[in-house]
């Protein structure tokens, strides 16, 4: 059997992987996503419940998730765990997702004037009707300067910076927003590991289906 130690590299582990799949399907963020791309990008996808039982009980799985997301939701990043993490990563892969590359200057956690307006348009779409209340995830990224553990520290500041500059800015209730930092384990760019793009924040809506709620 699988101690503690062994355990808690195989979720760490899926947590990379998922991590560098990018939470599911993202889009390149080639050129500034706008709040209605954003919108479209992150609205939950339609739940298809069988036909020959349509009224079935959700997954106890589907529950057991919400009820994770919702341990998880009032506490800070740097409070998460490394199975609490790897855990919400995986969740975020079925979700819909987008990477705005908000970047920040480097060594810093301090949102940069040319990522203001993505984090404008973001805050724009997350204050829409048809987002407004969702739990969404912050995933807060490094570049390759440095150890494992500054960086780990510093993805889970600038994750914390963008989710205060929307609860300040556009009024957005703090406990929708999870905040979590991935450090260096997930690199943009891969090929050029010190590269600007790489100091990121990768937006997720973590709501399940709304179907799925009824």
């Amino acid at each position: 059997m699988l101690g503690t130690v062994g355990k808690l590299n195989i979720m760490l582990a899926a947590a990379v992987l998922a991590l560098s799949a990018g939470f599911g399907t993202i889009p390149a963020a080639a050129e500034q996503a706008t709040a209605a791309q954003i919108l479209n990008a992150l609205k939950p996808k339609p739940l298809t419940r069988s036909l020959s039982n349509p009224a079935a009980p959700r997954k106890a799985v589907d529950q057991d998730e919400e009820r994770f997301i919702d341990s998880v939701r009032t506490k800070p990043a740097r409070l998460l765990s490394p199975e609490e993490r790897a855990r919400v990563a995986s969740i975020a892969m079925e979700r819909p997702s987008i990477d705005l590359e908000i970047n920040f200057d480097y060594n810093s956690a301090s949102i940069s004037r040319k990522a203001l307006p993505a984090v404008t348009e973001l805050g724009k779409a997350l204050s829409s009707p048809e987002l407004k209340g969702s739990i969404v995830l912050l995933a807060g990224h490094t570049d390759g300067k440095g150890g494992d553990e500054y960086n780990q520290g510093l993805s889970e500041r600038r994750a914390e910076a963008i989710k205060r500059y929307l609860v300040e800015k556009f009024g957005l209730k703090a406990e929708n927003l999870v905040a979590a930092g991935y450090g260096k384990t997930q690199l943009k760019n891969t090929g050029n590991p010190f590269a600007d793009e790489n100091r990121r924040v990768q937006v997720v809506n973590m709501e399940p289906s709304k179907e799925a709620r009824n």
